[in-house]
């Protein structure tokens, strides 16, 4: 068996497609099928389901599918740890974010890369479901994400800071035009801009306005922050935005009011695999975030609006 073989099948896995799987390996098609057939010669199964085309793996192809991903990731680990001791720390770390941190995680990644110059980052945005299936899946080293109590399940966690929601309006909305609206059931009235309704920050949203009796007025739905600020800007519409956003979204012709009565938190933090031994790179995020108190840090950009 070699490590080839094994980054095959997870590169198949990943792409679903023999050819494309081959493109991305930089091998022939028919040598990148050969390999694998070797490996199930050798293991006396049968992985890979094959018609005209790719048809997915079978049970037991699934199950060795999980041990090569977690083999190619161990052997990584091993090799940023014997790099370390060579020099300084290098090698990719994959992280996974939600979507709403996507800004802030650039607080953590500046705060890392002071110490270490030569650590290079994969950044997916993700749901939080994604994330915890991409850390199971070892195709994820780190996550940025809610730290539900399912979530935590089985994870090593750092807590990093408790999100709140502020309502997002347009210029001019100051203490007179938007006067009582720092209340969830205050807003029925208004045209609101919010993330896609699928997303998870978009559910909790819907929950609160819920559990205030009011039926929200969505005019426009996006999947990005920036379409949301904008539309807020220029459209003069209003969102609902974590705090921790004050600081990332274009400040001239916005205008900030929080939303207290209820307020709404969700904790946010660093989740990833639950070792004996914590691979270096996730450490070194891990040591970073620690170091960045990112909940001061929002907390007074909420109290200057």
């Amino acid at each position: 068996m070699f490590i080839r073989q094994l980054n095959y099948l997870v590169t198949l896995a990943r792409e679903q497609h023999f050819a494309r799987a081959a493109e991305a390996c930089n091998v022939s098609q028919p040598a990148l099928s050969s390999a694998i057939r070797s490996l199930e010669d050798e293991l006396g199964l049968v992985i890979v389901r094959r018609g005209r085309r790719f048809l997915g793996f079978t049970e037991e192809g699934t199950r060795v599918l999980g041990w090569a991903r977690q083999t190619l990731a161990t052997l990584e680990h091993m090799r940023q740890d014997a790099s370390a001791a060579r020099v300084s720390l290098s090698g990719t770390l994959r992280v996974g974010v939600i979507p709403t941190t996507l800004p802030v995680v650039s607080l953590l990644l500046a705060s890392c890369r002071a110490e270490h110059a030569g650590i290079r980052y994969s950044l997916r945005s993700l749901s939080s479901d994604a994330i915890l299936r991409q850390l199971d899946d070892f195709e994820l080293d780190i996550g940025f994400t809610y730290l539900d109590n399912e979530v935590q399940a089985g994870f090593a966690v750092s807590r990093l800071y408790r999100e709140r929601y502020v309502l997002m309006s347009p210029a001019g909305c100051g203490e007179g035009a938007c006067a009582g609206l720092d209340r969830w059931d205050a807003m029925g009235g208004l045209d609101l801009c919010l993330l896609d309704a699928s997303m998870q920050n978009r559910q909790v949203i819907n929950a609160a306005f819920r559990r205030a009796g009011v039926q929200p007025t969505v005019v426009a739905e996006a999947d990005s922050l920036l379409a949301l600020t904008s539309t807020v800007q220029h459209v003069r519409m209003h969102s609902v935005l974590p705090h921790s956003l004050l600081g990332s979204v274009p400040g001239n012709g916005l205008f900030a009011a929080t939303l207290l009565k209820p307020e709404l938190t969700r904790e946010i933090g660093l989740i990833t695999r639950n070792t004996p031994v914590m691979p270096l790179l996730v450490s070194a995020m891990w040591e970073a975030a620690q170091r960045t108190d990112l909940q001061s840090r929002f907390d007074a950009l909420l109290e200057s609006t």
